[in-house]
């Protein structure tokens, strides 16, 4: 391993490292909230490493829906890794074998992802193990506090730490929402039908693991449909 590279992949994940473990924290105190123990709640994250994933199966486990739900919800939500880890091992040196491309891929985040593609040299094996080790366990250290801490605060503290998350969400959003038509449209299609899922009759006895699942494919393909991504080699103009 180049020493090296790998404290400059360490250096570029603290600001994941900080945000990651305040994400977890909140992850830990809903799950001890559900009636998971702490210990488990720390493995789903381990295993899992992905918030809006987590959060949503931890909805699915509450309302006890089915293996398929959870399966369809965690593949439609999570997608969108595979397709980073295909873009990302493009930018991988040499050094980059399959069983090192694997462990890459499990660990590979939003923001790991947009760290690692700005960077104009091709990235080492070294520097993206620097660069995931040190948030996924600020993540699952984050849980695990989280999930001990739930017992240990006032009730009120722990309730105003449940709506981080959605706060979270809110910030990352609205910034690209505000320049851009498609996000836009994407974010007000899903709220709507998820209203609808929830207040319409008929709708509202969908589970919980569908409605995800179809809110999700219902406003990416109206977003995609409306706004497509101009094409450059056909000279499409946006």
């Amino acid at each position: 391993m180049d020493r090296k590279d790998f404290i400059n992949g360490a250096k570029d994940s603290i600001a994941i490292v900080v945000g990651y473990f305040s994400v977890s924290f909140t992850f830990g105190i809903a799950a001890a909230r559900a009636g998971i123990s702490p210990l488990t709640a720390t493995l789903m994250s381990l295993a899992n490493v992905t918030s809006a994933g987590q959060f949503a199966g931890l909805n699915l486990i509450v309302a006890q829906s089915s293996y398929i739900e959870m399966i369809l919800t965690q593949l439609v939500i999570n997608l969108r890794y595979a397709l980073m880890s295909l873009s990302l091992s493009q930018r991988l040196d040499s050094g980059a074998t399959t069983p090192k491309r694997m462990l890459i891929a499990f660990a590979n985040t939003d923001e790991i992802f947009a760290v690692s593609s700005v960077r104009p040299e091709r990235v080492s094996p070294s520097y993206m193990a620097g660069l995931e080790i040190f948030p996924v366990i600020s993540w699952a250290s984050g849980t695990l506090f989280g999930a001990i801490a739930n017992g240990l605060l006032p009730v009120s503290v722990s309730s105003a730490l449940g709506i981080a998350l959605y706060g979270m969400f809110v910030a990352i959003v609205m910034p690209v929402a505000r320049v851009r038509r498609n996000v836009t449209f994407a974010v007000i299609i899903g709220a709507a039908l998820s209203a609808a899922f929830y207040y319409l009759p008929v709708l509202n006895s969908v589970s919980a693991g569908f409605r995800i699942i179809i809110c999700t494919i219902a406003a990416s393909a109206l977003a995609a449909w409306l706004f497509p991504v101009p094409d450059p080699n056909r000279g499409d103009q946006e």
